[in-house]
């Protein structure tokens, strides 16, 4: 809500401006915002699943290829009352949280380089370029020539998709920090690493962040897409499997553990960039000023 301006005319000429609600009550205007972002962010996909749950039950749509929500809900609790969910789960997880761990160090170290010395970057970058638009999963039977059948080519397929992510977010916002920043470093005699320290860092670290954040939801993509492919378990597995049985209540309960995965992956790479990032702006479309 802006600022209410009113042209008036007690003398031609003279614009007089009224203040907004925003700027007289910014507390209760920012408290209403933010109550009906969360109203929509609820609402919306709570319609949706009613009307799901409603075209089931009038058989809108065929229950056995589109379950209800209800009883994909049922399936999934007595699945992971009984402890069959939970392994799958756990499969996957481990292998995100490895791959996204090497892929995120790897791709930061080499970002941070290639956008602080010119020649490395001159040599090294063609050469990534042309690495970066091979599809990932096109690299699994090289993976798998390479670690064999296991958690290997998994991991070593996650690792590989966040490096790039973080390696083009990383050398993008080292290059991007402004050349008076690094001025004002070499002008007070900073070493290498207190360049690094108090002007590359916390001058690159906001937007290295965004990627990490975008490579996280990337990650869990490509796992599910590598467990169908090769892969004993796994929730990508659970989904395969399910689908070729026709049990298309335990693919939907495993497509739902994917995107609550996906979510909460997403959102702790999110909350951990702010507690890193204090000084960075917030994310106003998450309602914050």
């Amino acid at each position: 809500m802006s600022p209410t301006v009113n042209a008036t005319k007690p003398d031609e000429g003279v614009l007089v401006r009224r203040p907004g609600p925003q700027e007289l009550r910014p507390v209760r205007t920012h408290r209403r915002r933010r109550a009906l972002e969360l109203s929509l962010a609820v609402a919306v996909p709570l319609v949706l699943v009613l009307l799901w749950q409603l075209a089931a039950e009038r058989s809108w749509i065929d229950d056995r290829v589109y379950p209800a929500p209800s009883t994909i809900l049922a399936d999934g609790w007595d699945r992971a009352g009984a402890g069959e969910l939970w392994p799958d789960v756990w499969a996957t997880l481990k292998r995100v949280l490895g791959g996204y761990a090497i892929g995120t160090v790897a791709g930061y170290a080499l970002g941070l380089l290639m956008g602080s010395l010119p020649l490395v970057r001159a040599a090294l970058e063609p050469l990534l370029d042309a690495l970066y638009v091979v599809p990932k999963l096109a690299l699994l039977p090289v993976f798998l020539n390479m670690f064999g059948l296991g958690e290997g080519p998994q991991i070593a397929l996650v690792a590989a998709t966040v490096f790039f992510f973080v390696w083009i977010s990383t050398m993008a916002a080292v290059l991007a920090v402004p050349a008076g920043h690094r001025d004002a470093g070499e002008v007070f005699g900073a070493s290498p690493w207190q360049m690094f320290r108090h002007v590359l860092l916390p001058a690159s670290l906001p937007a290295v962040l965004v990627g990490a954040r975008i490579a996280a939801g990337v990650a869990v993509l490509v796992i599910v897409a590598s467990e169908q492919i090769a892969a004993a378990d796994g929730l990508g597995h659970l989904i395969f499997d399910s689908r070729a049985l026709f049990q298309n209540d335990v693919m939907f309960v495993g497509i739902v553990c994917v995107a609550v995965l996906g979510v909460v992956f997403s959102e702790a790479v999110r909350v951990a960039g702010r507690l890193l990032t204090p000084w960075a702006p917030r994310d106003r479309g998450r309602g914050r000023s």
